[in-house]
């Protein structure tokens, strides 16, 4: 194909528009039935269908399409399966939130309206994170769309049920869960978020039964909880309390007593007063202090988090308080019980205690342990090969330090809790015969609904809590037509909706076709990488790998690349609250979405967060802007005689650019491979903007802008086909300027994504020309340092001076010369002694001296009052880092990155003023 001409102005969002849509019409992310070569595959970690493009999609994608493009490039049958999350909570928020603008609720619509409506909102807007997500290049096979609640995932989520049901890996029984109160639904340990806050402590004493003049003085952050505790505790060992162990004490504010237990597991001496209250209905700890006592439950909370009239009943509590505390919220009843405890001289000490409340991860109300029947699944049979398979080394991730976090969490990993109450996602696979179960169930109105039995709307009671732990379900991939112990047909099925990340759990194997061997499923599984943040790294990747392990009896990836965290410039967490931010799809807009992959790829150290503003992105989009204008001006000189010479025939610079870019080629593919995202973007940005475009480029000029310049041939073929390996080696982190570049010269075939990513060439590494190029910028860069510090053009310095230190450099000069001259635009004399008189002489690499005259007109006194200013300056900042870097606070709490880039610049300008010292002496001697 002829080469074409370029706008002046690179034009992103028309490029990006019409190369996507090209690239998604031609089918070109979709892997080659008939390619034999190995395959290559990664599944996107669904987003939910709730959201909208942020910075950590961004760069999540980012990394993955980097990957994909690569090894697609390489050769590898290449397949990249995306998808989104049904989300369930945050879905069914979703949608309630549009209800109540409506003046509805879901309990008003029922179920299967309520289910319908969920389906609507998706189909109208389930996809447009799908859309942003192309928006940003990823090359996903968009034909193999999946959602984590289509057809096939669904087979695959209740096959895998049944399942572990069959084999007593599930379970359902009556724990203490996690319960939000406003999601109304039941959360695992890792769907907690765990906030520091200011909290009291409060002592309390406990009377004996025996002897009311005796009392335990019990220290607990939460009184309201008082009314269901069923014992106290002390450690069998303190010589304070061993005297009442057996003992009954009274539980204050009620008409009940309890015993006093020895438990050294629960009871640290040194905390409190060394007695504490064991509440097994709410507290974890509390629970499993009770399962070793053979202690009693009382729960006095409802599912809302209110007090319980039953519970509290049940409770023996004081007729008068119950009847304040009824339906009261926890801090409600908190100060109601306090105020109670003074009246009646209980409350002997109360002191500011610093603590841990657990918050939903959703919607940030404060959880409640809960009693509940739940369905769980027994974990520590999954777990024990997923510890394997990471310990083995089948499965790697990267950073290694990840390594620890995720077998530590793994070994003390509990029962996972996977029913939630909620009414959007897979609904358990169970269910219950009225007839067998009548005892179990509670009795239904006539809206099919449970009664009011503790006060509660009886809307809310279409939850399998409310139905008995013991209460027999029957278990089925598919509906069962009648009850296999009774042979009844009234049946319902369990109301609960499985947690989110159980179906998540299986999307690398379900996403393939599993529970069938599909030839998907033979060819593309186990996937090779995941990449993903540390955030949910035992949410979903633990859980991978141990339903993989399970179902498949192979790892579902070989590498999990955990990547940072994006912060704003400072640091600090994005978030709406502060204003601090950074839209990509703005930011797309504005610079370009070549630019803010390259930035974020730039970024991508591992074991960091990435601190990002915005000047990055528009450094970046000045990066697209030179390559732009470096392919508009070899569009200039593209037409013309071309020879292809081996390489030790081209001209000089053409041997150096082969070497640097073969070099450059190296460090690229090695950074990929070893997912060094940042270093890969830093080899590209420095040889493309430092060595390509500063050097190669400008000699290149001097020698096409010359008519019948006897290298012309050479450097034409040369600067083509190096420019062409630049786009493909760019084209995995900036697919879209590349694609635009690459189709505008002469090329073979439909896209640059078809070619092959560029390998290394022996015969192009050249030390000796790399040598001579070091030479040569040497020269060039005193040369215009000491312009610089005069002030002058190169019309009024004609000639620069050279001598070598050494006589093999000299040699080189020779052909040097005509190279320097063309950039210096100015003779160069390496033959002769500096003249004495009038000539700034400065240090330059391998060559002892460079001697730039100075001509008569120039002002030496203004310009040594320019150099003596700028020596101020570097002073003062060198004297400043200086502190910066001896202070032991600054070396401890700073990255070494950080403390490297100090001492680099403080070097850096402890040369510099060594240059401007010099240079001051000499204007300074020409002057007397």
């Amino acid at each position: 194909m002829a080469s074409s001409q370029l706008e002046k102005t690179y034009n992103p969002g028309e490029v990006e528009n019409r190369w996507g849509s090209y690239w998604i019409e031609h089918q070109f992310f979709q892997p080659d039935p008939t390619n034999l070569a190995p395959s290559f595959s990664l599944v996107i970690p669904p987003p939910n269908v709730t959201g909208s493009l942020h910075i950590g999609h961004a760069l999540n994608t980012t990394i993955q399409d980097i990957i994909v493009r690569w090894r697609r490039m390489q050769g590898l049958n290449t397949l990249w399966i995306p998808g989104t999350d049904h989300a369930g909570i945050a879905t069914q928020n979703v949608v309630e939130r549009q209800l109540a603008q409506e003046g509805q609720t879901r309990e008003h619509l029922g179920r299967p309206a309520f289910i319908d409506r969920v389906w609507k909102w998706r189909h109208q807007s389930g996809d447009t994170i799908i859309e942003q997500l192309k928006q940003l290049g990823a090359s996903c096979d968009w034909t193999r769309l999946r959602f984590t609640m289509d057809e096939g995932l669904s087979l695959a989520v209740r096959e895998v049920f049944v399942r572990l049901y069959e084999e007593g890996l599930i379970y359902r029984g009556e724990r203490l869960i996690n319960w939000c109160s406003r999601c109304l639904t039941a959360l695992s340990d890792i769907e907690v978020e765990h906030e520091p806050t200011k909290g009291k402590l409060y002592h309390i004493p406990y009377f004996l039964v025996d002897d009311p003049t005796e009392f335990l003085i019990v220290a607990t952050t939460r009184p309201e909880t008082i009314l269901g505790d069923t014992a106290v505790a002390v450690h069998p060992e303190d010589p304070r309390y061993q005297k009442y162990i057996g003992q009954e004490v009274q539980v204050p504010l009620t008409t009940r007593t309890i015993p006093v237990v020895a438990d050294p597991i629960l009871v640290d001496r040194e905390f409190g007063t060394g007695a504490v209250k064991i509440t097994p209905a709410h507290d974890f700890n509390d629970f499993e202090a009770g399962e070793r006592h053979g202690l009693p439950r009382l729960g006095i909370l409802d599912f809302q988090a209110r007090m319980s009239p039953m519970g509290l009943q049940e409770a023996q509590a004081d007729p008068t308080l119950q009847a304040e505390l009824n339906f009261k919220s926890v801090q409600e009843a908190r100060a109601i019980v306090i105020e109670a405890l003074e009246r009646q001289e209980l409350l002997s000490k109360v002191e500011d205690h610093a603590m841990a409340i657990g918050k939903c991860y959703r919607c940030k109300t404060v959880t409640e342990p809960y009693l509940s029947p739940q369905w769980f699944v027994k974990i520590q049979p999954l777990a024990t090969p997923a510890i394997q398979a990471v310990e083995a080394g089948d499965i790697r991730i990267i950073p290694d330090g990840w390594k620890n976090n995720y077998l530590g969490w793994m070994r003390q990993i509990k029962d996972w809790c996977i029913s939630r109450q909620i009414w959007w996602g897979h609904q358990i696979p169970a269910w219950y015969c009225r007839n067998c179960n009548k005892d179990h169930l509670p009795k239904t109105s006539q809206a099919g609904e449970a009664p009011d039995q503790k006060g509660i709307p009886s809307a809310q009671l279409t939850r399998s809590c409310f139905i008995a732990s013991d209460a027999q379900p029957i278990v089925s991939r598919t509906p069962p037509q009648s009850c296999p112990t009774c042979g009844g047909t009234n049946l319902f099925q369990d109301p609960d909706v499985l947690d989110t990340w159980f179906s998540s759990a299986l999307w690398p194997f379900s996403t393939l076709g599993w529970p069938e061997n599909t030839e998907d499923l033979k060819t593309f599984y186990p996937t090779a990488t995941l990449v993903t943040g540390l955030d949910i790294l035992f949410f979903w990747v633990a859980r991978m790998i141990m339903m993989g392990l399970k179902f498949t009896g192979k790892v579902p990836f070989r590498d999990v690349y955990i990547h940072a965290l994006v912060r704003d410039a400072e640091g600090q967490k994005m978030s709406k609250s502060k204003g601090n931010v950074i839209d990509p799809l703005t930011k797309m807009r504005q610079y370009g979405t070549d630019a803010l992959r390259f930035t974020l790829a730039s970024m991508a150290s591992p074991g960091r967060d990435i601190k990002l503003a915005e000047e990055r992105i528009e450094g970046y989009r000045n990066f697209v802007t030179k390559l732009w204008n470096a392919a508009r001006f070899i569009h200039l000189y593209a037409d013309g005689p071309r020879v292809s010479l081996s390489v030790e025939l081209r001209p000089f610079p053409d041997r150096w650019i082969l070497s640097r870019l073969n070099h450059t080629i190296h460090e690229v593919t090695k950074a990929f491979e070893d997912y060094r995202f940042d270093q890969a973007a830093s080899a590209l940005y420095q040889f493309i903007w430092h060595e390509y475009c500063d050097w190669f480029i400008e000699l290149a000029k001097a020698c096409l802008q010359q008519e019948n310049h006897p290298d012309a041939p050479a450097t034409r073929q040369t600067l083509l086909e190096s420019f062409e390996i630049i786009q493909r080696l760019l084209h995995p982190v900036m697919p879209f300027i590349t694609e635009e570049i690459w189709q505008s010269f002469p090329h073979e075939g439909p896209s640059i994504m078809t070619q092959n990513f560029p390998t290394e060439k022996p015969e192009w590494t050249n030390a000796e020309a790399e040598q001579a190029f070091s030479l040569l910028q040497a020269f060039v860069n005193t040369a215009r340092t000491g312009r610089a510090f005069l002030n002058i053009s190169p019309s009024q310095a004609p000639s620069i001076y050279g001598v070598c230190a050494h006589a093999h450099d000299t040699a080189t000069m020779g052909f040097l010369t005509p190279y320097i001259e063309s950039i210096l635009r100015s003779s160069v004399i390496t033959d002769q002694a500096i003249p004495p008189l009038r000539t700034l002489q400065l240090p330059s690499g391998h060559f002892s001296t460079i001697g730039i005259p100075v001509p008569n007109e120039i002002d030496l006194h203004e310009v040594v009052k320019k150099i003596q200013k700028q020596i101020g300056e570097k002073e003062k900042e060198v004297q400043r880092l200086g502190s910066r870097l001896s202070s032991p606070e600054f070396r401890e709490k700073a990255e070494s990155s950080v403390i490297q880039e100090s001492e680099d610049r403080r070097t850096k300008l402890i040369d510099e003023l060594g240059i401007l010292n010099m240079t001051e002496q000499q204007l300074v001697s020409m002057t007397t």
